[in-house]
């Protein structure tokens, strides 16, 4: 028995982030035991627990996926923390020390600094500081504006990157704790500053000086020596400031970087009248080097570049060894595609995404500092000889958040898929979850946030990400009287309260509970939430009170297929049944949530709101027999997804989506709202075929359409590149936009079957119901849930289908077997430790099981779609004239084997296929069948 994976506030050992009440968490291993019994924490101010502050004494009631320890912490202070289980078979182990550190206490004593050079003067501050007798203990609480790095007697402090990142720099500005190794004698501390986000290009509304006009710094170095004395040094004017050899940086130009340049003249600084009062311990997880790719190939274009590919677009630096000699100046262009096999960045737009790099003669490994670049190729100029691909690394940056999820299949595309949909949020969370990591853009639009959300639960541990972004979310709202802006953070707009943008503020915060079971990401975005749906409240009283929202601009199914102007990027779905559907669906969020946080009032005021909302949705959308007013297939999903679809309309809507799909060839057409919850629909609502045939679509629109065109993130568009290798456009045409890579939720919840539960969240109890189709032959996911592995695996072998289910220690889960006889399943589990119950649930066997793993193997009972038709497959076939010869026998040949030959299939149902539960032989025979027909 082994307890790992321990955390704080879903962080590892964290120093100086902000930690109002914290939470620990941890997962139980390597056990046979069941359940836990009991457990204990203790914490104490030491390594070895003799200093305690905390022991919980063994208690039952101890979650292991947040248990709020219950003292009050003190500024400054590191605190070690360790648990012991006690399990219901005897068992016990206890967890290694881990630990926390609290923030610095007390106000600032420090200034804030700005170097006196002008203002688009890149520059570093520094202070010598003379140590005197031995240190027991030295922080550092500090943050450089726009971007910095911190040096102690020239050496890097700490691995991250691009410090503080990117908040809402208006409100709030989250500051940084180094632990600081100084010896006696002179140390020198250097600040490097860049203009980053705050003060450089960046935007598209306002493209500089966002947040500020000025490089700034304020830091305080807290030393604690052995004798017990204390000292503070602080920013003042005493600093000294010199130019940086980084001459120019930005986020959206790139970086020069001159190690010729002379930096020994001393200027000095200032004081700059910055509010020290936003200043805030952080939140946002470590942002880290977590890759280093070598490039797979040099390139030598027929326009005479020299073009580093790295085999995958990625985001972040390019670093090299560089042995050119003294005034040798580099230039690298980043780009994510070739255009003619030529080198290609027209699509950045404004972005030069551009390294210069001047060298001094001396070798040493190369990076950059102050900018970042999403990027698959690189044009090299100035390179001395052929590139050795051994002195060049792609640097992958992005947050810190250990992946938890995967995913694999018998089919390679769709493995490359799910790749794909994971990378693209490698390079878009990079402090924010932002559509973009390439070209001028780069925002934190809410909307590809908020479809995406469920599936970056999945593939990683996003605790910690949301929370900081659900604090810039609620920043913006404070500015704006609840409304939500599409971007978040922006500096110096107004904002646009859009549907499903907007919903940002609930969604996220309520997946985020869904997959860890902490509710303090609730407690801390209750307000948000509430001020999200009583904006849209007020919207509705403000324009006639209907409990509908139908008033303002939106982006509703951005993007979507069916508009009625060609290339547009709006939908024909009606934007106000949208902001309907959305206002329900967060109202009815936020009900569950006070529900939660044991807000009786405001779960009764909500829960009521939410149904005036759906019986008024119900009356405006939907006529009295039933049929939706609105006839595309994202009204349709919409209404299913979101429960807005009465009982009388069911069957209607259901058949009105199969007919719009039917007309539309079995190809998507949705957009932002639609796509994500398409395949989920299906499968729930009797479609799961077709939900596997739009995976499975490989022309235009279909997610492996991209994938057979050499992608390795997900697209902005479905047609981004063009089937003759084109790139269809550079007016809004990323290669890298994790959006519709949402699919990969429906995988892991429907494919795989795994699904949190709103009765116990954490996956302390959860469904795995999976769902087979015959187009996949096998699939297995696992996911280190925050309550410890689970598996789902399935796989279909002649008419049988095979399932294998882990559980892990201390959850319950109820595993859904499709098309199951419960007398077979008890067969086969009658003597399986761990199974609590086996019962028909219509069609499908419901096993409720404790942790474990079970494998079940049976012939599905009603393995196909009922048909409609009566028409006979001879009939059909007639209808082909000079088809009768070829196919009669062969024909025949194939449906007398189907394992569901007890209706006659016409050949249009064939053609309209596929079936559930089809062997591979089987369905290679109809393939070639209606091949020959067509």
């Amino acid at each position: 028995m082994k307890i790992c994976h321990l955390k704080v506030n879903h962080l590892v050992n964290p120093m100086g982030y902000d930690l109002p009440e914290p939470t620990i968490s941890y997962v139980v291993e390597e056990t046979e035991a069941k359940k836990q019994a009991r457990a204990q924490v203790l914490v104490a101010k030491d390594e070895a627990f003799t200093d305690l502050v905390y022991d919980s004494g063994e208690k039952e009631d101890i979650v292991s996926t947040a248990y709020v320890l219950p003292f009050t912490t003190e500024p400054e202070t590191r605190y070690y923390w360790k648990v012991k289980v006690w399990a219901d078979n005897g068992e016990t182990a206890e967890s290694d020390a881990a630990w926390f550190e609290t923030a610095k206490g007390g106000e600032w004593k420090a200034d804030w600094i700005t170097p006196s050079l002008p203002k688009d003067v890149q520059a570093v501050l520094f202070k010598d500081v003379e140590i005197e007798k031995p240190v027991k203990k030295a922080r550092m609480y500090m943050v450089g504006l726009g971007v910095y790095e911190l040096y102690l007697n020239g050496e890097k402090q700490g691995d991250e990157v691009l410090l503080p990142g990117l908040c809402d720099f208006d409100t709030w500005i989250q500051y940084q704790t180094y632990e600081m190794k100084l010896s006696e004698g002179k140390n020198n501390i250097e600040i490097a500053l860049g203009d980053g986000w705050y003060k450089g290009w960046y935007g598209l509304r306002k493209t500089s000086e966002n947040y500020g006009d000025r490089l700034a710094a304020i830091a305080e170095l807290h030393i604690t020596y052995e004798d017990g004395t204390e000292e503070i040094i602080c920013t003042d004017p005493s600093w000294k400031a010199r130019k940086s050899r980084v001459v120019y940086s930005g986020i959206y130009p790139g970086e020069v970087f001159d190690m010729t340049l002379d930096t020994s003249e001393v200027f000095e600084t200032e004081t700059i009248d910055l509010d020290k009062k936003k200043l805030s311990p952080r939140l946002s997880p470590a942002i880290t080097i977590h890759e280093r790719l070598k490039p797979i190939e040099v390139i030598h274009t027929p326009a005479g570049e020299t073009v580093l590919d790295m085999g995958q677009n990625m985001v972040g630096w390019l670093s090299f060894r560089c042995k050119a000699p003294k005034g040798t100046k580099l230039f690298f262009q980043f780009g994510e595609i070739l255009q003619d096999d030529n080198f290609y960045n027209d699509n950045l737009r404004t972005a030069k995404a551009e390294f210069t790099y001047i060298s001094d003669g001396v070798e040493r490994e190369v990076r950059q500092h102050f900018t970042f670049y999403g990027f698959r190729f690189v044009n090299v100029v100035g390179w001395d000889g052929e590139p050795d691909l051994e002195d060049f690394r792609g640097l992958v940056i992005h947050s810190e958040m250990e992946e938890l999820g995967n995913i694999e299949t018998s089919d390679p595309l769709v493995n490359q898929l799910v790749h794909n949909a994971k990378w693209g949020q490698k390079g878009n969370f990079l402090d924010v979850p932002t559509d973009c990591p390439q070209r001028d853009e780069r925002y934190g639009w809410t909307g590809d946030a908020q479809i995406f959300s469920g599936t970056a639960c999945f593939n990683m541990d996003t605790y910690a990400f949301y929370t900081k972004f659900g604090k810039d979310v609620y920043a913006e709202q404070l500015k704006l009287n609840g409304s939500v802006p599409d971007v978040v953070p922006v500096a110096n707009y107004q904002g646009d309260a859009s549907t499903a943008w907007g919903d940002a503020a609930t969604i996220i915060p309520w997946n985020v509970y869904l997959h860890y079971g902490d509710k303090g990401i609730l407690s801390r975005q209750y307000d948000s939430m509430k001020a999200w749906v009583d904006y849209m409240r007020r919207e509705d009283e403000k324009y006639g009170n209907k409990y509908l929202w139908q008033s303002g601009f939106h982006y509703a199914d951005w993007l979507a297929l069916d508009g009625n102007v060609e290339g547009g990027v709006y939908g024909a779905t009606d934007p106000f049944l949208i902001c309907s559907g959305y206002y329900y669906y967060s109202t009815n969020i936020v009900a569950k949530t006070a529900k939660i946080l044991g807000k009786e009032e405001d779960a009764a005021y909500y829960s009521c709101l939410a149904e005036k909302i759906h019986d008024a949705f119900v009356n405006e959308y939907f006529t009295p027999a039933g049929r939706l007013c609105v006839n595309t297939m994202t009204a349709h999903v919409v209404v299913l997804y979101m429960g807005l679809t009465p009982d009388f309309a069911y069957e209607k809507t259901c058949a009105g989506l199969l007919e719009i799909l039917k007309k539309n060839k079995y190809h998507l057409n949705t957009g932002f709202v639609g796509t994500p919850y398409l395949c989920p629909v299906l499968s729930k609502n009797g479609m799961n075929d077709i939900a596997y045939r739009l995976l499975m679509e490989k022309g235009f629109p279909g997610w492996l359409y991209e994938v057979l065109m050499g992608a390795t993130t997900v697209w902005e568009r479905w047609n981004s590149v063009m089937p003759d290798g084109k790139i269809s456009g550079t007016g809004m045409n990323s290669l890298n936009h994790y959006s519709y890579g949402s699919i990969v939720e429906w995988m892991y919840r429907n494919m795989l079957g795994i699904q949190p539960s709103e009765e116990a969240a954490g996956f302390k109890k959860f469904t795995v119901a999976p769902t087979p189709n015959y187009q996949i032959r096998w699939a297995k996911a696992s996911l280190r849930s925050a309550s410890g592995l689970i598996r789902s695996e399935w796989s279909i072998e002649g008419k049988e289908l095979h399932f294998t289910v882990t559980v892990p220690f201390d959850a319950e889960a109820v595993i859904v077997l499709p098309d199951a006889s419960a007398d077979v399943i008890i067969a086969q589990t009658e003597w399986k430790d761990g199974i609590l119950s086996v019962a028909q649930a219509g069609k499908n066997v419901e096993v409720t099981a404790a942790a474990g793993t079970y494998t079940f193997c049976y012939e599905p009972t009603t393995p196909c779609r009922k048909v409609y038709s009566i028409n006979s497959p001879m009939e059909e076939l007639m209808a082909y004239e000079g088809t009768k010869k070829v196919l009669d026998e062969e024909y025949f040949s194939i449906v007398k084997d189907l394992p569901f030959f007890d209706e006659l299939y016409t050949l249009q149902e064939l053609m309209n296929g596929p079936f559930t539960y089809v062997s591979y032989e089987q369905q290679e025979k109809i393939d070639k069948l209606l091949r020959a027909v067509e």
